[in-house]
């Protein structure tokens, strides 16, 4: 089992330091803290977008496709009626390659499997695009 120890700091401010690493993420509240650092709903929003391009690679890997250079954009919207939550999370992925319709189909297919999504529960969209590179002509 991975150990991540929280510690409340004072101010609306959590510190989150990962073990034996000492990897170190800082968190606020947007509302009642600084919003200077990583909020809740950004590290969501983070989690869920890592793990499809971390579930892509490993695709990708497998057929030999190359993803260098490939980001997500991440944008998402917090609601508080009924209840405050993440109402939606945007994604665009963009690969900076062309890709024939099948090897996007497993691209995209793995991303849609990515274990974390199926932890986030029905009251949150998600919506994924996909942008490639267009071919280049012969």
């Amino acid at each position: 089992m991975n150990t991540v120890k929280l510690i409340y700091d004072s101010d609306h401010h959590v510190t989150a330091v990962k073990d034996p690493q000492h990897k170190i993420i800082s968190v606020d509240c947007p509302h009642t803290g600084d919003g200077e650092e990583f909020s809740p709903a950004n590290l969501l929003s983070i989690s869920l977008g890592s793990c499809m391009l971390l579930s892509i690679g490993v695709v990708a890997n497998r057929a030999k496709l190359d993803l260098s250079g490939t980001t997500v954009t991440v944008r998402f919207k917090e609601v508080a009626d009924p209840f405050p939550h993440v109402a939606a999370i945007h994604y665009v992925i963009d690969i900076p390659h062309h890709f024939s319709a099948v090897d996007r189909r497993r691209i995209e297919n793995a991303a849609d499997l990515c274990p974390i999504k199926t932890n986030i529960g029905d009251n949150t969209e998600i919506i994924v695009k996909f942008r490639y590179a267009k071919a280049e002509a012969a």
